[in-house]
């Protein structure tokens, strides 16, 4: 019983120290007509989303949060999505509550993250509403070499109009106000969701240099959202794709699969090809395209198969994505080997190292890639018995299905 009143005073002593900082933050800031204070006036636009694409989750959570003395807004990808007309998969709240102080609010929830600390707000279903405490940019050493721009620290808290300064694009920078129905507009981002228009905040070299993650983030929207791109971000993504060497290999992996998974695989491996940022992550691929007289023209065909079994399906495992993707140059490499499966393994080698690729699914695209023949022919053997076999069933199927699209069956 002592135990649980320490808590509750606890809590209620976490929720009072907010509402002070909260008070002496208010002396410094413009106050708007609907309470809330900030340092830097932004855009509103009266946008009314309560169409039952809004989760209901996500609206508790920011209600809760202003309840008690918060600033909490709906940020990023859904409001992007939900102005485009979309139905996200995922929300995110960003609130000027700590970590802690949101963890005292919400029971169902934990921190988690060690670089910078996130909260996930947890309900039914496996529903997960991601809740962070505004950032802003880090501030630039001036001792340090001025040619390197990139971020290797994030973690300081700052207020709303930063939070979106930091972000990317500016489609990605908006805040929905879900008490007033209203987006704020910090970064000029409505401009561009009216035009479709991909966009870096600030100057896109400097964004590309400080993460270069972020060029294959805009090839991602260009292509799933099935929008524009500036031609200042264009250009930047030429400059800048040689930064792509410097990014965390584990994160270049991931993004090359969020490509894969977007259901726009042939679009965004094409602008990725067109702006020489093949070159730099899939040199393999990216000769194969330049050299081949009718290899490159299949590969293009895989692709859009891929984008139509994920609309038609869902989306398949990892390893059958990356055999799509490679399966015409990987097929080059092994022809006429004695053991395709050695001289499969030779072609990915480098690319193992140069993205991360986990050794898992490296052996068994060279053991898929090695039973293809035997699998066409209809001989699958022992294979059938191997838990790779419905994968390699389904890289088949793709395969197969661009034969029955020439043919018109």
């Amino acid at each position: 019983m002592d135990q649980r009143v320490a808590r509750e005073e606890l809590a209620r002593l976490r929720r009072e120290a907010a509402r002070r900082r909260a008070r002496r933050a208010a002396g410094d800031h413009t106050r708007s007509d609907s309470g809330a204070t900030w340092a830097v006036q932004p855009r509103l636009y009266s946008v009314d989303l309560d169409d039952g694409r809004v989760d209901v989750n996500a609206e508790k959570v920011v209600q809760r949060l202003l309840r008690n003395g918060h600033e909490a807004y709906l940020v990023g990808g859904c409001v992007r999505d939900l102005l485009l007309g979309r139905s996200p998969k995922d929300f995110d709240v960003a609130t000027s509550a700590r970590p802690d102080d949101v963890r005292g609010l919400f029971r169902n929830s934990r921190i988690i993250g060690r670089r910078f600390r996130l909260v996930h707000v947890l309900f039914g279903a496996g529903r997960v509403i991601e809740t962070a405490t505004f950032r802003r940019s880090p501030q630039t050493d001036s001792a340090s070499n001025g040619d390197d721009l990139l971020i290797r620290r994030d973690n300081v808290f700052g207020e709303a109009h930063e939070d979106a300064m930091r972000r990317d694009f500016t489609i990605n920078g908006l805040f929905y106000d879900v008490e007033r129905r209203r987006v704020l507009d910090w970064v000029g981002g409505m401009h561009d969701i009216e035009r479709r228009i991909v966009h870096t905040i600030g100057d896109p070299v400097v964004r590309f240099q400080e993460d270069p993650v972020r060029i294959l983030r805009a090839i991602r929207f260009v292509a799933r959202l099935d929008l524009g791109m500036m031609p200042d971000t264009y250009d930047a993504i030429v400059q800048c794709r040689g930064a792509l060497a410097m990014a965390a290999r584990p994160r270049l992996f991931e993004e090359v699969l969020r490509l894969l998974r977007s259901g726009a695989s042939h679009r965004a491996i094409w602008l990725a090809w067109e702006t020489g940022v093949l070159d730099v992550l899939l040199p393999e691929l990216a000769a194969y395209l330049y050299d081949s007289d009718g290899g490159a023209s299949a590969v293009w065909a895989l692709l859009t198969a891929l984008d139509r079994r994920i609309a038609e399906h869902s989306i398949p495992d990892d390893i059958v994505l990356w055999c799509v993707l490679l399966l015409e140059p990987m097929r080059e490499a092994s022809a006429g080997s004695r053991d395709r499966v050695a001289a499969t393994g030779d072609f990915l080698e480098p690319l193992v190292d140069r993205l991360n690729v986990p050794r898992r699914i490296a052996d068994a695209m060279r053991r898929i890639v090695a039973a293809l023949p035997r699998l066409e022919a209809g001989r699958s053997g022992r294979f059938d018995r191997s838990r790779l076999y419905p994968l390699a069933r389904q890289v088949l199927e793709v395969r197969r299905s661009v034969g029955r699209r020439a043919s018109g069956s």
